[in-house]
């Protein structure tokens, strides 16, 4: 798993697709998904780890660009 795609693909896979229209707001909606899969035991640590850590990235990317403006 390396991109926000590959999460996306992940959550399809159990029948999750995300889209509300706001780029931070779909981050933070995958990310309370991919933790009641781990919390589940649908995925593995390997790939809730990773998947955190990507979607925790680009959350902060978000907050960075609305500070700017």
């Amino acid at each position: 798993m390396k991109t926000i795609y590959d999460i996306q693909q992940l959550l399809k896979q159990y029948g999750t697709i995300i889209y509300v229209g706001d780029r931070l707001a779909d981050l933070q909606l995958m990310e309370s998904e991919v933790t009641e899969l781990f919390r589940s035991q649908l995925i593995d640590i390997k790939d809730y780890q990773m998947a955190l850590l990507l979607l925790r990235q680009e959350i902060q990317k978000e907050i960075d660009k609305k500070k700017k403006r």
